[in-house]
């Protein structure tokens, strides 16, 4: 996913537009803006929501595109002026298209809200004029599906033999060989009806507040992990690696996060992704640091390893998307040595993840940008909805265990797209 030139035909529409920002003087509820059909990406109800497309544009043209487009933009923060949304797959993948809406609604955390309007320049007073409404959020009572299959592709038997068989070659590998795989599990839900993609997010909103809620082109879901993030010249990025579960009761949950701070194979698991990203964001930084022990982050049924890794760019800054592409896949989702677990996944997982472990996110004219690990997430279409979670396996993995993992990050989709 190199940078190269946009094509004449992108860059001759892009030539013709205009992004006009305006401040909003009320609140913004970006969920309801960008209902069911837009693209949303939030957290703690700030971020942003579009809707409509002005233009599609290949992940490795984006920057170019956008700084081709006039802006007229008093507001000037993060997130003004023209946007490109993503959601890029697992496997790196050129051709992959973010979409730049025809309309924009923000909302920072200083309570800073605004407007974009992207159209033809003869066009852009009739566009900024017209103040699209609330889309499709609100669901009927009788919306949801009252019947529905559940079915994972491959059983769970096959799966923790594939994760025996992984440690088994890791114990064999020496350490020069491979020593982490990420290893995904997949499960097709059929419902009698089509799911309603406003009413999942408003599902997944309210049990995973603290997470990225994020829908791009049928593509759904609640991220807790920050892939990189670029504000100006600073730029954040929280790794997470090593997974409990988290119930109801607090004392069970403060034992099992003792549990994953005292772990040998977590703590190893951890280290190898704070490590590659750090040492990957490095070169463009002339300050990065990261907290010296990882804290616990906990999101409804399960609780992770978390640690923040936080610098200042040198200048000239690097587009957002420039970091996705050097991050990603990091070994929380992929595995190390990068390679070596790629091919390992692509020869033995069985399926194709699509955008499942990919990168979701948005970029703008200025390379800053929000990206968000495409973990918690669904393809959802029609009658139809496709769920993976995945575990890190490392030598001393236990096969049972990583599947009672998977089950309960599994869940957090499954209790979104059927409701009992």
């Amino acid at each position: 996913m190199s940078p190269s030139s946009p094509s004449p035909a992108a860059a001759e529409v892009a030539a013709g537009l205009v992004a006009r920002t305006r401040r909003v003087d009320h609140d913004l509820d970006l969920l309801a803006l960008a209902g069911g059909h837009g693209v949303l990406f939030e957290r703690g109800r700030t971020g942003l929501a579009g809707r409509g497309v002005a233009l599609r544009v290949p992940v490795g043209d984006a920057d170019e595109v956008l700084a081709a487009i006039a802006v007229d933009d008093p507001v000037g923060a993060p997130g003004t002026g023209p946007v490109a949304f993503g959601a890029l797959p697992f496997r790196r993948d050129p051709s992959a298209e973010l979409i730049v809406p025809e309309v924009v609604w923000g909302r920072a955390e200083d309570g800073t809200r605004w407007v974009t309007h992207v159209a033809p320049a003869d066009e852009i007073d009739a566009a900024s004029a017209a103040e699209p409404g609330p889309a499709d959020v609100a669901s009927p009572v009788d919306a949801a599906p009252s019947r529905v299959t559940v079915a994972p592709v491959r059983s769970a038997a096959w799966w923790c033999e594939l994760v025996a068989e992984a440690t088994s070659a890791m114990q064999a590998a020496g350490p020069d060989g491979l020593q982490k795989v990420v290893l995904a599990r997949e499960v097709v839900v059929e419902a009698d009806r089509p799911f309603d993609r406003a009413a999942v997010l408003a599902r997944l909103r309210s049990t995973y507040p603290g997470c990225f809620l994020f829908h791009v082109d049928g593509f759904l879901g609640a991220s807790p992990e920050l892939l990189v993030g670029r504000a100006g010249d600073v730029v954040r990025a929280q790794p997470m690696a090593g997974t409990a579960p988290r119930g109801g009761d607090p004392a069970a949950d403060a034992r099992l996060a003792a549990g994953l701070l005292a772990s040998p194979t977590y703590r190893h698991e951890h280290q190898i992704t704070i490590d590659m990203v750090h040492d990957t964001l490095l070169p463009w930084c002339s300050y990065l640091d990261y907290e010296a022990e990882p804290s616990v982050v906990g999101v409804a049924n399960v609780q992770h390893l978390a640690t923040l890794v936080e610098g200042r760019l040198s200048q000239p800054a690097p587009s957002v998307l420039e970091l996705v592409v050097a991050l990603h896949p990091t070994p929380a989702v992929n595995g190390w040595p990068r390679d070596l677990a790629t091919a390992w996944i692509v020869e033995h997982e069985g399926f194709d993840r699509g955008r499942y472990a990919g990168a979701v996110g948005w970029v703008d004219a200025a390379g800053n940008g929000t990206w968000a690990v495409s973990i918690r997430c669904a393809d959802v279409a029609g009658t139809r909805a496709r769920v993976c979670a995945g575990n890190g396996i490392v030598a001393d993995s236990d096969p049972e265990t990583e599947l009672i993992e998977t089950q309960a990050k599994l869940q957090a989709l499954l209790s979104a797209l059927i409701r009992v």
